[in-house]
């Protein structure tokens, strides 16, 4: 009996999906459970399962084509397990040449029909969908790559890195010949310099269904709100003198280090709730006021910014924000996101700051109407009491839906956050 391989339920809105790569290939035995594709959606990467034993008899989709749910990507011919044993083994070469042998260490080796399909999925590297594409883009055999990522992971660097290597082996490869050439009399070598328009190089691939994703939503914020930014700067020394004096107790009771983080968080919150209308969202000719408190923190990765959501905000502990992103950030690095961390989300708070951007103007998450931009904490002169002193300070942005929200509110909003984070005490007074 065959057995269909479907697209399943993706999460709330999603309904596409890319094909990213095939763990298993046609003909392939498979158990119950074994990882058999991989999906890209514009939020996660998913793993589609097998329902039944049997051989893999085909692949309906390739990788790189979109597929919607309910879409049928193979079949499966189900087979009783015993008969995976039921394979001959195969017989060990009785004499084996140099060049054979070498042969068979450069190309990955096929695993028998007659084993644990475990093992086969053991012994397919875990490759990221952005390393995949430039795999297959220069004909590179992934199992000869060494990954550098979590767990073993192949990234992006790691292929580049492996045809940087490639291309060393072939340029020693070409100068053999130019050695014997010059034992041949009485010919004159002379070497020509490649010209510059031999070096010029370039590359295409295909963008990621979740870059595809971004850049849509992007585009889709400037042409459809009234985006503006207003800016503020803040004096950081109070958090940090803070921070200085109770990381080490706060790490020793709650086993994390108290960041900037979680005083952002509280701060935003603590705006939110003086300003409902930045926590809001417009739907149709009415706005929806949201009374609860989801901040989105976004996040950078190799495959694009993904923004996972604080949930309740205002009733968690600076502790419980800073384990949060720390999950999130280390989701993140593994692939790990599930849906329901990047869902909903009533406001969000980047920070260009940890790269080392000193100014920006971020762009809002619709449907939300607002968006803090964190920045670099820079030394600068500033002038106080008449003096002028030295001080830790941040640049901090606000891009709001001028829709729904005003200027006055959107300048407010600001200095609210620049009180609170310039005296944190305040934040204990607001509970």
């Amino acid at each position: 009996m065959a057995i269909k391989i479907v697209v399943p339920e993706l999460g709330e809105s999603v309904l596409e999906a890319t094909v990213s790569r095939w763990l298993k290939k046609q003909g392939d035995f498979v158990n119950v459970g074994d990882v058999l594709v991989e999906l890209e959606t514009d939020k996660v990467n998913l793993e589609v399962g097998a329902k039944g034993s049997g051989v893999l008899q085909k692949i309906e989709v390739a990788e790189g084509k979109d597929v919607k749910v309910g879409d049928v990507l193979g079949t499966i011919e189900e087979k009783a397990e015993e008969q995976k044993s039921s394979s001959p083994a195969p017989e060990p070469a009785a004499a084996e040449t140099k060049d054979v042998k070498a042969e068979k260490e450069v190309e990955p080796v096929p695993v028998a029909a007659g084993k644990d399909g475990r093992e086969a999925r053991q012994a397919a590297p875990q490759v990221t969908p952005v390393a995949s594409r430039l795999a297959r883009a220069n004909d590179v055999d992934i199992s000869q790559v060494t990954g550098t990522g979590s767990e073993g992971r192949v990234t992006k660097a790691d292929v580049e890195q492996f045809l940087q290597g490639q291309g060393q082996v072939k340029e020693s490869e070409q100068q053999a010949p130019v050695e014997t050439e010059r034992e041949a009399p009485p010919v004159a070598s002379t070497t020509v310099a490649p010209s510059a328009s031999a070096q010029r190089h370039e590359e295409r691939t295909r963008m990621s269904r979740r870059r595809r994703t971004i850049a849509q939503r992007l585009l889709e914020a400037k042409q459809n709100t009234a985006m503006l930014t207003t800016f503020n700067e803040i004096d950081m020394g109070a958090v940090m003198e803070l921070r200085s004096r109770r990381n080490e107790e706060f790490q020793k009771r709650f086993g994390i280090k108290l960041g900037f983080t979680s005083f952002f968080v509280k701060a935003s919150v603590s705006a939110l709730k003086a300003f409902p209308q930045i926590n809001a969202e417009i739907d149709g000719e009415d706005i929806l006021f949201k009374h609860y408190y989801d901040i989105g923190m976004a996040v950078g990765s190799s495959e694009g910014l993904v923004v996972p959501v604080i949930r309740d905000a205002d009733k968690l502990s600076f502790a419980e924000i800073e384990k949060q992103v720390k999950d999130f950030v280390a989701k993140t690095d593994q692939g790990k996101l599930s849906i329901e961390d990047l869902r909903g989300g009533t406001f969000t708070i980047t920070n260009g700051g940890v790269f080392g951007s000193l100014l920006s103007t971020p762009i809002l998450n619709p449907p939300q109407v607002g968006i803090l931009g964190l920045h670099k904490i820079e030394e600068r002169p500033i002038v106080q009491n008449g003096q002028i002193i030295i001080r830790p300070m941040m640049y901090v942005a606000l891009s709001y839906d001028h829709r729904i929200v005003d200027g006055r509110e959107a300048v407010q909003f600001l200095v609210h956050i620049k009180q609170l984070i310039e005296d944190p005490a305040w934040m204990l007074v607001e509970g």
